[in-house]
């Protein structure tokens, strides 16, 4: 399967994005929250970007699922896990190789990502909508098991 073609670089999508830094890594734009504002709502979206040396530091939504879509550029290792074991999945087009163009991270289960390659954009959406509340960044250097 051919990767996606890209015709922007990183720094042209972030700017036509109009993405902003997120506190875990990474480049975002928030395009779609539900509800009327005075409510949780059900879902939110994002569009995500990390680019090469970048990366999601391990954190987790403790009480949504989390839905990772692959758009654009090289393939994302997104590492999924229980505190213990750690899941592997590889988001892309390449569906022969074993990549896949969508994700879904459990409430609650710890995740981290990062580009393999120059950068990858994709999107996040998560249901019930996301609370900066409910979201939970992981001390430096943790990983899971230790």
């Amino acid at each position: 399967m051919t990767p996606n073609p890209v015709r922007q670089t990183a720094k042209e999508i972030i700017a036509t994005l109009n993405m902003q830094r997120h506190p875990e890594g990474g480049w975002f734009a928030e395009t779609f929250r539900d509800g009327d504002g005075k409510t949780r709502g059900a879902s939110t979206a994002i569009y995500y970007l990390l680019q090469a040396g970048e990366r999601s530091h391990w954190h987790r939504v403790r009480d949504a699922v989390e839905v990772w879509h692959y758009y654009a550029g090289d393939p994302l290792l997104l590492k999924i896990s229980d505190g213990t074991a750690v899941e592997e999945i590889r988001l892309g087009t390449d569906l022969a190789a074993g990549e896949r163009p969508q994700a879904v991270v459990p409430a609650n289960a710890w995740q981290s990502a990062e580009p393999l390659g120059n950068f990858t954009l994709v999107g996040c959406t998560v249901a019930p909508a996301f609370e900066f509340s409910s979201f939970e960044m992981a001390e430096p250097g943790w990983e899971p098991g230790r």
